[in-house]
């Protein structure tokens, strides 16, 4: 009898943890507690896109760049002036200093360029290494890829590796070590110390290194360090980053990577035959918009850095043990203080009884890791500060209702 084996949607379907062991195919976590916020009328804290725009000044970018027709294929590669201005925001913030014609490519948001990169490199017998919990994404292009996802767990209350177990997950088949820093869902910044861990672990294994750094300008009193940046890691590294998070346009999905000419030029091959390219007009409204002054990224942080701490006011209030985060627009809760040791079913109850919506951690883990995770709940604070006071105060009347 012929052996079935798993379809290429099955394996991503169980990479994101959206297919059952039946066979059933689930809905994401995201679109099951939007679902529950609309027919409640809940404030929608689960999923992590802000409600209100960005800079003025790049929407009318855009918008002149539709008017004067820049509207048909962009290159494959990303228009220049967005090539060009992404490697001279590597050399103004990090002195990193990328070649905008080889070494510099713009994807369909940063979530292509993962999957472009993913794609490229690794296939059945290769392992990839991300901590846990992980990106739901990330699980789902391994699993198409066919390569075998292994985890090295970040642990409360700072979600921080422990470097025993982060040079067990390592081994021989270890082909691409994928890191995401700041980090979603825990909000944590891993500083050089760690990275640094992580790439002598990568050069002992000749494993690549693909970072995930889209929220690299949204931490709170400490720096963003890219990989890239650290000794030995440049010739190994592919780093990638978007518009989205930074500027408020998640909608317009520009993201671009940057690396040695070689691995870049692998992944374009990859990427062509994906989306080819896209959004022509709001790559260079996103290449006049990474001119900005300092003081606007300044402020971005500084603006969000207050909405963490009144949310975070209202869930200390509810009773929850707070993981302040050192980055991203996610704050993560332990529910065990109040007795509820199941965040899954919580987070379910949370808009009918405060409403509320929220995304539990383990929907991000293995099952060992959901099982480490079982009473986490994240928040996401990147809305409109009015919004967020009510959450807040909505939040804080939790113990009450329980």
């Amino acid at each position: 009898m012929k052996e079935t084996l798993p379809a290429p949607w099955q394996r991503a379907a169980t990479g994101a943890n959206l297919l059952a062991s039946d066979g059933i195919l689930g809905v994401t976590i995201f679109e099951e507690m939007t679902t529950l916020a609309v027919r409640t009328g809940a404030i929608n804290l689960g999923q992590g896109f802000p409600d209100e725009d960005g800079p003025a000044e790049i929407k009318a970018a855009a918008q002149a760049a539709i008017a004067e027709g820049s509207n048909q294929y962009a290159p494959g590669k990303g228009i220049p002036a967005l090539r060009q201005a992404v490697s001279a925001h590597q050399q103004r913030f990090y002195g990193l200093a990328p070649d905008p014609d080889t070494e510099v490519i713009v994807t369909t948001g940063a979530t292509e360029g993962i999957a472009a990169s993913l794609m490229a490199f690794v296939g059945p017998g290769d392992e990839v290494l991300t901590f846990e919990p992980f990106y739901d994404s990330y699980g789902a292009i391994i699993g198409l890829s066919g390569a075998t996802h292994v985890t090295a767990p970040l642990l409360a209350p700072d979600f921080m590796p422990d470097p025993a177990a982060l040079e067990d997950a390592f081994s021989p088949r270890t082909k691409v070590v994928l890191i995401n820093n700041p980090h979603n869902p825990t909000g944590a910044v891993f500083p050089a110390d760690v990275l640094q861990r992580v790439v002598d672990l990568a050069r002992k294994h000749d494993a690549l290194i693909i970072t995930d750094e889209v929220y690299e300008h949204l931490t709170f009193g400490v720096r963003h360090i890219p990989v890239a940046t650290l000794p030995g890691a440049a010739e190994r590294t592919v780093t990638i980053s978007s518009a989205g998070k930074t500027f408020s346009f998640t909608g317009w999905k520009v993201g671009w990577l940057s690396g040695p000419e070689h691995l870049v030029s692998a992944i374009r091959t990859v990427k062509q035959f994906l989306t080819y390219s896209s959004g022509t007009p709001f790559q260079s409204a996103i290449a006049a918009g990474l001119g900005l002054p300092d003081s606007f990224y300044d402020d971005i942080a500084a603006t969000l850095g207050k909405k963490r701490d009144i949310l975070s006011d209202g869930l200390r209030a509810a009773g929850l043990d707070v993981f302040t985060p050192k980055g991203t627009y996610f704050v993560n809760v332990d529910t065990s203080p109040l007795g509820i040791r199941d965040s899954v079913e919580l987070a379910r109850r949370l808009p009918a009884l405060v409403g509320v919506a929220a995304i539990p951690v383990p929907v991000f883990c293995h099952p060992d890791g959901a099982e480490r995770t079982r009473s986490l709940l994240r928040f996401a604070f990147c809305k409109k500060t009015e919004i967020l006071e009510e959450a807040a105060a909505r939040l804080a009347t939790l113990r009450d209702r329980l």
